[in-house]
């Protein structure tokens, strides 16, 4: 079994528990997830399956889509609303325009530095973040180049402030029913790394007023959206019925923007060891095409004669050859 499958990731588990749940329903141990999701957010989860694992990171690196909850007027030390309040600012929330809140969040669009939150699970020296947080320690992050390729506005209502939903507050607080909160939703795409708790948490600081993230669904990793995801219950469910063929993505087809070639038969133990190849043991699948005008430093999909997908491989104009970049020998 070697794929790609597309899970919806429910609220309350982690990354890893999908992974661990998957392996019991699909009965396999090779399996591994493309980018974390916090155990509260909801969405799309592609799962690596197989010799398909290869592609862990090189989907983990694709851009992505999300759909955000701010609040401002709130700030938490985990940059959401799980966390503990450190600041709560109505007053200066009630002098922006929903014009000045739409120009700040549009500033944040493009190649921007992001400095990662306490609550994440990045290393220092050997220790993770958040387990260093949940010890009362803080410890500084150097900034990382993110980018922001789109943010769409979906959403801007006013609402009163007539209780902070899951936000760790004592119900007695007063000014927990004081003045007004905006909650906006937001569409993000972009780069691997980004976290979008801490854009929520930075569109607030540079509205002077505090924001924190209230909900999260990732919508798209990829070519992985949501309207293709299934969850852990409904794949079981598939497999029980005989049909999990149907969900799982083939590999090659996650390459189907490279052009596809094949390997004659004199070429087959150069590919089986993962050698290099020379264009003369290589060609095309679609016969009214001229075999040739490979174009230097593209990535292709190379087949065996025997119809089998073998890899990606890179064209070397020089070198004469075509190098593998990514390997995934069928099985025997």
């Amino acid at each position: 079994m070697n794929g790609v499958i597309n899970v919806y990731k429910e609220a309350g588990m982690t990354s890893f528990d999908v992974v661990a749940r998957l392996r019991k329903i699909l009965n396999t141990r090779k399996i591994g997830h493309t980018g974390t999701l916090d155990p509260d957010a909801v969405g799309v989860l592609p799962v690596c399956v197989g010799n398909a694992t290869k592609l862990c990171d090189m989907l983990t690196d694709e851009n992505k889509e999300y759909v955000a909850v701010l609040r401002l007027g709130i700030s938490t030390d985990t940059q959401d609303t799980t966390g503990r309040i450190l600041s709560r600012d109505t007053s200066v929330l009630k002098t922006l325009s929903d014009k000045e809140i739409k120009d700040t969040i549009m500033g944040f669009v493009g190649s921007i530095e992001q400095v990662p939150p306490m609550y994440s699970a990045l290393k220092v020296n050997g220790k993770k973040l958040y387990e260093l947080a949940r010890e009362g320690i803080e410890v500084e992050r150097k900034a990382r180049k993110i980018t922001i390729e789109e943010i769409e506005i979906l959403d801007i209502p006013q609402q009163e402030l007539d209780g902070l939903h899951n936000l760790s507050i004592e119900e007695n607080d007063p000014e927990a029913v004081n003045g007004i909160h905006k909650i906006i939703k937001l569409r993000v795409v972009c780069s691997k790394g980004t976290y979008i708790r801490t854009l929520c948490h930075d569109i607030g600081s540079k509205l002077g007023c505090g924001g924190c993230m209230q909900h999260l669904e990732r919508t798209r990793v990829g070519r992985f959206t949501l309207e293709d995801a299934y969850t852990l219950e409904e794949i079981g469910t598939i497999k029980d019925e005989g049909g999990i063929d149907s969900i799982i993505i083939p590999v090659d087809i996650i390459f189907d923007k490279y052009r596809s070639l094949y390997v004659l038969k004199d070429g087959m133990k150069l590919l089986r060891n993962g050698n290099k190849i020379p264009p003369e043991l290589i060609r095309e699948y679609d016969a009214d095409k001229v075999n040739g005008g490979f174009e230097p430093g593209c990535s292709y999909r190379i087949y065996g004669e025997d119809g089998l997908f073998y890899g990606i491989f890179d064209y070397h104009s020089v070198r004469k050859c075509f190098s593998p970049v990514k390997i995934f020998m069928p099985e025997a």
